[in-house]
């Protein structure tokens, strides 16, 4: 397990297919993300057995953290694209449960993410993509001390339209300074 502040990282599992299914087929859950249609736990449970043999991505369920207890599944995150040469890789995450958005566990488990990729994977830069129009991601992001890095015009095509692309990313020294700025005490 990893552990923020508020939530905690555990490695997803086959019984989690039925969460994910009931998520990415929720419009407005899959609103700013790269799924264009709905799923079918067929082709979710093809994505599992593909990520078990993804030598190159590191994917968790984000819980509430509750002790030792179990914990609310509210969504997902993980590390894509892992590239060992330039030590850097790819940010997703979804916060699934709809009532969990807007209160702060997303940036949480960023955090205890970047955490993970920083000192235990001794990646040096950590990047995304996000929708330009999606200021609650942005903001979580930024809050996370995510820089703008640039901008592709028209780069995503979604609900009929076209949609800016933002591109952020941290690097392993602004990260290690983020935490001893946010560990100082006035």
């Amino acid at each position: 397990m990893i552990y923020g502040t508020r939530t905690r990282l555990r490695r997803i599992e086959r019984t989690d297919i039925p969460t994910f299914v009931r998520w990415f087929n929720d419009p407005e859950v899959r609103q700013f993300l790269m799924l264009n249609r709905p799923i079918s736990r067929d082709q979710e449970e093809e994505w599992y057995e593909r990520q078990l043999k993804d030598k190159n991505s590191e994917i968790f369920a984000i819980e509430i953290a509750q002790g030792d207890e179990v914990g609310t599944h509210i969504g997902n995150i993980g590390l894509h694209n892992l590239d060992g040469v330039n030590r850097s890789a790819e940010l997703g995450i979804v916060i699934g449960e709809k009532a969990y958005w807007n209160q702060g566990y997303g940036s949480d488990a960023i955090r205890a993410l970047l955490g993970f990729g920083f000192y235990s994977l001794n990646l040096h830069r950590i990047f995304l993509r996000v929708h330009a129009d999606n200021a609650r991601g942005i903001r979580a992001y930024e809050k996370c001390g995510f820089q703008h890095e640039g901008r592709l015009r028209e780069a995503v095509f979604k609900n009929g339209r076209y949609y800016d692309e933002v591109r952020m990313a941290i690097l392993s020294d602004e990260f290690e300074h983020a935490q001893i700025v946010s560990n100082t005490r006035l």
